[in-house]
């Protein structure tokens, strides 16, 4: 009989001896695995009754969470026609006479577009200051366009003749291009001082609100925290 005596035989020899009793100790085995199970057991357990525990939002904070943000997009919905419209060259006005009624019924907001005079047509409706020196502002449908002249002839839907003076194209304003009924008399309102000084009183009104619902979510939730991690430590 010949005996291999390399030392890297020899070692993996006795490797695998070692591994062939470790699986024989039946017992052994089984008692190793009955530890592991329990361990697994008592640790969900104590996990499973912080995770039924789930976290509730406080109802104070969600009401005045939810004022703050109706607050803020009911003033940011009113704000987008008096502004965005600027930002692509549009004048905004309100209506105050009935000059152009029914079409343009008194409380609109028109929307006034700078376009050439020369470019003006019969039936279009146009805005222009009634006079060099004023700032009245008047909204009258073109009856003729005389561009030779550089003059309208214009005259109000509600208004049985012509008006009486032509107007030059150096009071022309502009194009009205849309109108809003019943919208001038409370964009008037806003663009006054009162309207400004009720604008931020709204948007600090609604800040208020939200610094209010964060700080009493912050503070629930650590409650809410600590406890849970106190029942956690008890049950382990």
């Amino acid at each position: 009989m010949v005996l291999d005596c390399r030392p890297g035989l020899i070692a993996r020899k006795r490797f695998q001896l070692r591994f062939f009793c470790a699986l024989t100790d039946v017992d052994r085995i089984r008692r190793i695995c009955d530890d592991i199970r329990q361990e697994n057991k008592r640790s969900g357990k104590g996990n499973n009754k912080v995770s039924r525990k789930k976290y509730k939002k406080s109802l104070a904070a969600s009401i005045c969470a939810w004022l703050g943000t109706i607050m803020l997009t009911a003033l940011v919905v009113f704000c987008i026609p008096l502004t965005l419209p600027r930002l692509f060259g549009y004048h905004i006005y309100s209506v105050v006479s009935g000059s152009m009624e029914p079409s343009i019924p008194v409380g609109s907001m028109v929307y006034i577009k700078n376009e050439a005079p020369e470019d003006m047509k019969k039936d279009d409706v146009i805005a222009f200051y009634g006079a060099r020196d004023s700032n009245a502002i008047i909204t009258h449908r073109v009856v003729e366009n005389r561009i030779v002249m550089g003059e309208f002839i214009t005259k109000g839907d509600a208004n049985q003749t012509e008006d009486m003076n032509s107007v030059p194209y150096d009071n022309f304003i502009g194009k009205v291009t849309c109108s809003i009924p019943k919208v001038g008399g409370a964009a008037q309102i806003f663009t006054s001082v009162t309207g400004k000084i009720a604008a931020v009183v709204i948007i600090v009104v609604a800040l208020i609100l939200e610094t209010i619902a964060s700080t009493i979510e912050k503070r629930r939730y650590r409650q809410w925290k600590q406890k849970n991690v106190s029942e956690a430590e008890k049950t382990s």
